[in-house]
C-alpha cells in the first residue's frame, strides 16, 4: 500500500512541476542567480516531456520486441548456437557510449530524434535480453513437458506459459532500459532533439543552477515513476504465477 501512495502521490507531484511550474519557484529560486530568471520558459515543459518520453518509448518498445524473440530464439535447442553471436551483439549496445552513436548517427539521419532514438534502442537491448533469457530457462521444464503431453503447440507454449512465468523478469529488464533511458535521453537536446535536457544544457550556457535543478529534479522524477510503475506491474505478474501455481 504505502508503494502505491508514494507512485501516485510522485506522479501528482511531477504532473504539478509539468503543468504549473510556477508553484515551484520558491524551492527552485533558491539556486537561482541574482536578478536572473527562476523558471525555464523558452519553450513549455509539457511538449519537453511528451518528447521526451515519446523518445524513450520509440526506443524501448522495440528494443523489448527484439530483444524477446532473440532470447526465445536462442532458448531453443536449435537456436542455443547462437547464443554467443546475440550476447555479443547486445553487448555491442553498451560498450560504445551514448554520445559516440550521436556522433555517428547524425552524418546518416541528421539532427533531431532519431539518433537519441537509436542511441537509446542500442543500450537498452542487453539488459531486456538478458532479463528475457534468464526469464525463459527457469520456466521448470517438467511444466513444460506438461504443456506439451495436454497436446500443446510450441507456439502455444510460449504464449500460454513460457511467457507469463518470465514476465516478472521480462519487466524488471525493461525497467532497468527504461531508467537508464531516461536520464540517457537528455543528452539528445546535444543534437538538437526536444526534450528534457534542453533545460539542463540552457542552464549550463547561462550560467543559471536554477534551471539545471528545474531540468534534472523533472528527469529524476519521471525515472522513479517509471520504476515504480513497472515495479507494480512486475508484482502484479508475480502474484498471478503464484496463485496459477
Amino acid at each position: 500500500m504505502r508503494r502505491y501512495i508514494g507512485l501516485i502521490l510522485g506522479m501528482i507531484i511531477t504532473a504539478a512541476m509539468i503543468i504549473w511550474p510556477p508553484l515551484f519557484s520558491p524551492l527552485i529560486g533558491l539556486v537561482a542567480p541574482a536578478n536572473g530568471p527562476v523558471l525555464y520558459d523558452r519553450s513549455s515543459m509539457m511538449a519537453l516531456t511528451l518528447s521526451h518520453i515519446g523518445m524513450v518509448a520509440f526506443a524501448v518498445l522495440p528494443a523489448t520486441l527484439l530483444a524477446v524473440a532473440v532470447a526465445a530464439l536462442v532458448n531453443r535447442p536449435a537456436g542455443a548456437p547462437f547464443l554467443p553471436i546475440a550476447r555479443s551483439l547486445v553487448n555491442l549496445g553498451q560498450t560504445i557510449p551514448p554520445v559516440a552513436v550521436l556522433a555517428l548517427c547524425v552524418p546518416l539521419m541528421g539532427f533531431g530524434t532519431w539518433p537519441t532514438i537509436t542511441a537509446l534502442f542500442l543500450y537498452s537491448l542487453l539488459p531486456i535480453f538478458e532479463n528475457a533469457l534468464a526469464g525463459l530457462r527457469g520456466v521448470p521444464t517438467a511444466t513444460r513437458l506438461s504443456a506439451r503431453a495436454m497436446g500443446m503447440s510450441e507456439l502455444q507454449i510460449f504464449w500460454r506459459l513460457d511467457l507469463p512465468l518470465a514476465a516478472p523478469l521480462i519487466i524488471a529488464g525493461i525497467r532497468i532500459a527504461a531508467v537508464i533511458a531516461i536520464s540517457t535521453a537528455t543528452i539528445g537536446s546535444t543534437v538538437a532533439a526536444s526534450s528534457l535536457g534542453e533545460v539542463i544544457i540552457a542552464g549550463l550556457n547561462l550560467n543559471n543552477q536554477a534551471f539545471i535543478l528545474q531540468g534534472a529534479l523533472l528527469t529524476a522524477a519521471l525515472a522513479l515513476i517509471i520504476h515504480g510503475s513497472l515495479g507494480v506491474l512486475a508484482a502484479c505478474f508475480q502474484y498471478r504465477g503464484v496463485r496459477s501455481d
